[in-house]
């Protein structure tokens, strides 16, 4: 069993924290150019192309945006507060945690300095998702699952198209100015998992 990195948006994350998300869709890098059939492509990816999330029964630790309490910050040896900003949670962390921070990013009147989901260290993750299934598709056959229901695992809970129309217009605005729109109809992984209790 392996751990990776996963990064998602905020709106997602609370997705997994509500249980309404078990599946995401990752852009497959680099996209596949071969004079094969989609299918001759799906039947060999394991040799052609190894996921860079892992195998079943991996894990994913999952990176989101996060502070630390900038409040008198100093070497002193006390716990400090790191705070996740989809929900405002807190926890208590050890100084051996924190003692690396670099005060010269500090803004004077900041009680928390936001720092991007791509910076968090495995240490400050409270989400952990083994993989379950993982397979290889082009993005528009999520169209395929009957009654939507492998959009509504992407976390989108509305009815018939507005729930694609959601998850297309989510999907662009992380994708579309990458190269990677809905229209493009890229290879993607599509990773299926469950949330493990810490």
């Amino acid at each position: 069993m392996k751990e990776h990195p996963i990064l998602f948006a905020t709106e997602m994350v609370k997705a997994i924290l509500d249980s309404r998300k078990t599946m995401t869709r990752r852009v497959m890098k680099p996209q596949p150019h071969l004079l094969i059939s989609d299918e001759q492509y799906k039947a060999n990816i394991a040799i052609l192309h190894p996921s860079p999330y892992g195998q079943v029964g991996d894990r994913l630790w999952v990176r989101e945006t996060w502070a630390l309490d900038l409040r008198g910050v100093e070497p002193d040896g006390f716990e400090r507060l790191l705070k996740y900003r989809v929900d405002g949670k807190q926890i208590i962390v050890s100084p051996d945690k924190w003692a690396w921070y670099d005060r010269s990013e500090d803004k004077e009147g900041y009680a928390y300095l936001w720092r991007p989901s791509i910076f968090m260290p495995r240490w400050a993750s409270r989400i952990l998702l083994e993989i379950t299934q993982i397979r290889v598709e082009r993005l528009q056959e999520i169209t395929h699952s009957p009654f939507d229901q492998e959009c509504h695992m992407e976390g989108f809970n509305n009815l018939s198209d507005l729930c694609l129309n959601d998850f297309m217009r989510c999907w662009d605005s992380l994708n579309a100015k990458r190269g990677y729109g809905w229209d493009t109809n890229p290879w993607v992984w599509v990773i299926s998992f469950k949330r493990l209790l810490n």
